[in-house]
């Protein structure tokens, strides 16, 4: 799995490069500062995929003393990284792009330059959505960032297109800086988006859409002698997850039922998220008001028939208590 995202990552470099010195020539060629743009974020691109290599490499490093929890957050600081270059890439092209509003410059072979950054949209395009997808049967957010990147800028280069297009046929040289200010604009926030999505995964931040799933996944293959599942946490560490909850099992169960049953938690995250799941239970005993909510059939101790059937969501699975139905709750 690791060497594929190595081999998408060094394709995703070469084709990068690549598709930047075609913008610069289409930009020398023209002088467009639109171009130009589009040719600036591309020396980000090289620079993102390249970090992301690395960050991919080190993340794959087995657990040591140093890094108990594996290496896996690198992935959150290479999209720091990426997030980053973008914007100072961004503030940049704004700076420019404002200058040459007042101080134009003349452009020239216009639709040979338009011919050849198309050819590079079509191909930002195309790996972007192969890398996109490919990052979720991997389960790499690198490739995910690098991918998204690339998608963006082929959507900028086309906006780019559209707008010499219209500056062609009005021969209004001003549309060309008007188009490089609204795509450095735009590149700003594309930036932004990936420095909040690395900060948030450096701080822990829940990620609800991992926790929906790993409750959908507890509810709809629960079982009776699952009487309760709390206090739950999903963190994520490159392609690994590590879950924290308390499992509330019959106190009657002896030791080597209760470890068959947090192995039966551990196993059915592996297979229904599939990706690595290090699970940290801590097993507590029922308790009588447990009884009212409890499935477990033929119960030697039950104190209280079952009333009903509480179903765990986001909000109380991850709460510190059991799920009694009270004031609490």
């Amino acid at each position: 799995m690791v060497e594929k995202q190595k081999r998408l990552i060094i394709i995703a470099v070469g084709v990068s490069f690549s598709l930047m010195i075609i913008k610069f020539i289409a930009f020398f060629m023209t002088g467009s500062n639109a171009i130009f743009t589009d040719a600036a974020e591309s020396i980000v691109n090289v620079i993102a995929s390249g970090f992301a290599f690395y960050s991919i490499h080190l993340s794959s490093r087995p657990k040591d003393e140093n890094h108990p929890y594996g290496h896996g957050k690198v992935e959150f600081f290479s999209v720091f990284v990426e997030g980053g270059l973008i914007v100072i890439a961004g503030l940049v092209i704004l700076a420019k792009s404002v200058y040459n509003l007042f101080f134009p410059s003349s452009i020239t072979h216009l639709d040979e330059g338009l011919w050849l950054v198309l050819f590079t949209a079509v191909v930002n395009y195309g790996l972007g959505f192969y890398l996109v997808k490919s990052s979720k049967n991997l389960n790499s957010m690198v490739l995910e960032a690098d991918g998204k990147h690339l998608k963006v800028d082929a959507y900028s280069t086309c906006a780019v297109i559209i707008g010499l297009i219209v500056l062609k046929a009005t021969g209004y040289f001003w549309i060309d800086s008007v188009i490089s200010i609204i795509m450095g604009g735009f590149i700003l926030w594309s930036g932004y988006k990936l420095l909040r999505t690395s900060i948030s995964g450096l701080m822990d931040e829940s990620d609800s859409e991992t926790l929906n799933k790993v409750v959908e996944i507890l509810n709809t293959n629960r079982r009776k002698q699952w009487i309760d599942i709390h206090n739950l946490r999903v963190q994520r560490y490159g392609n690994e997850l590590h879950i924290d909850c308390h499992l509330t099992l019959p106190n009657y169960y002896d030791l080597n039922q209760v470890h068959d049953e947090l192995l039966a938690v551990e196993a059915l995250l592996n297979k229904e998220l599939n990706t690595s799941v290090e699970l940290f239970v801590h097993a507590d005993p029922c308790v009588p008001n447990c009884c009212s909510h409890c499935g477990v059939e033929n119960c030697p101790i039950r104190s209280a028939p079952q009333r009903e059937r509480i179903e765990w969501n986001t909000k109380n699975i991850t709460k510190n208590m059991k799920h009694f139905r009270s004031k609490e709750l």
